[in-house]
């Protein structure tokens, strides 16, 4: 300071938080139903350290079937919307989601249904 710079040090340390999410329940398995029946269930995304607004968009299984054909026969949909925001607390709003399946055709499987917020996490 004041011209002279090798008087003074200042050492700064911090720590970097990535945003996350967590899901309530943590895994899904919807119950077997008969063909073209829709069976649905909510789940909670529950966001933590988003400092900004973000929007969450979602990567669905597409399954391809015996005879070649490709279904996808999940469907999401967020009742209060897809954004992450901030509360005047300074924690993340929870979300909803309700995650649907249906299938005209007999099918058995294990898929991932990703989540992305706007940074691509």
């Amino acid at each position: 300071v004041n011209d002279n710079p090798s008087r003074y040090k200042i050492t700064l340390s911090g720590t970097v938080k990535s945003p996350k999410i967590n899901f309530q329940p943590p895994f899904l398995m919807l119950m077997p139903v008969p063909l073209d029946v829709k069976t649905k269930t909510a789940i909670s995304i529950i966001p933590q350290g988003y400092l900004r607004q973000s929007r969450i968009q979602v990567k669905l299984p597409e399954l391809e079937l015996e005879d070649g054909d490709w279904i996808c026969p999940f469907s999401v949909q967020f009742p209060s919307g897809q954004h992450i925001t901030l509360s005047s607390d300074g924690t993340n709003k929870e979300l909803i989601c309700l995650i649907s399946f249906r299938s005209s055709r007999p099918v058995s499987l294990l898929e991932n249904i990703s989540f992305i917020d706007e940074e691509a996490n």
